[in-house]
């Protein structure tokens, strides 16, 4: 395992020793679990773009009744 040093302000790690205690962890172990979590959430820029690809498609679509939509689904199951 690869060790790594960063400093951070002292308020913090006051913060993060009071969780991992909390939480039964070390203060290493915590600080890697919220990396991972911070790692793997969504991109903002690609949410950016799949909203706006979104929003062209929808500018097109025209208006609708869904409730109508919703009735014709529901009789195709019959």
């Amino acid at each position: 395992m690869a060790k790594v040093r960063v400093s951070l302000p002292e308020g913090l790690v006051k913060e993060l020793d009071a969780d991992a205690l909390r939480r039964s962890l070390s203060r290493g172990a915590l600080i890697a679990v919220a990396a991972r979590r911070e790692l793997n959430r969504p991109d903002p820029e690609a949410i950016a773009a799949a909203v706006a690809r979104s929003e062209e498609r929808f500018a097109t679509a025209g208006s609708f009744d869904a409730a109508e939509l919703l009735r014709r689904e529901r009789d195709t199951r019959r």
